[in-house]
């Protein structure tokens, strides 16, 4: 029964999150949504919020479960006992930095293979940074996140 992470910082989840994991759980018979930390960026929501919202979004799928998690995806993939760790490329500008992270976590743990799914074509262009923009400066998020993230992330920004 293969395991599945899909690692993210998920701030706030979007409908290109939802549509990988959904994807995923299709192929892999479990997937842990892993809502990590990132000291390179700093997160409107708290990683206890982060992990609410992405399970909210998710529930309707039983073979994802949301997890948080703080230090190395290779070490939650390890705890999991998982066997790949999804990632989405959206576009040419996430190869660079998406096969780096692939090539050193197959270093540190070469049992688990990484395995980029493409987003549906409408979330191809879709980011948790433009949707927090878009929010910041009173535009319309409703066709990029569920209600319920909109509401809390409307809550969270100053328009």
């Amino acid at each position: 029964m293969p395991t599945a992470i899909y690692p993210g910082t998920f701030d706030p989840i979007t409908y290109g999150h939802i549509d990988i994991a959904v994807r995923a759980s299709k192929i892999f018979t479990k997937v842990v949504a892993v809502v990590a930390t990132n000291p390179a960026k700093n997160p409107v929501f708290s990683m206890e919020e982060r992990v609410v919202l992405a399970r909210e979004a998710l529930k309707d799928v039983p073979q994802i479960t949301v997890v948080g998690y703080s230090g190395l995806i290779v070490n939650c993939v390890k705890e999991y006992g998982a066997s790949a760790i999804i990632r989405g490329l959206r576009a040419m500008s996430d190869v660079d930095y998406e096969f780096q992270m692939a090539y050193t976590n197959r270093n540190m743990l070469t049992s688990a293979e990484t395995v980029f799914l493409m987003p549906s074509a409408e979330y191809a262009y879709l980011n948790s940074t433009l949707v927090k923009q878009i929010a910041r400066h009173g535009g319309d998020i409703g066709g990029f996140v569920p209600e319920f993230v909109k509401n809390k992330l409307l809550g969270k920004v100053v328009c």
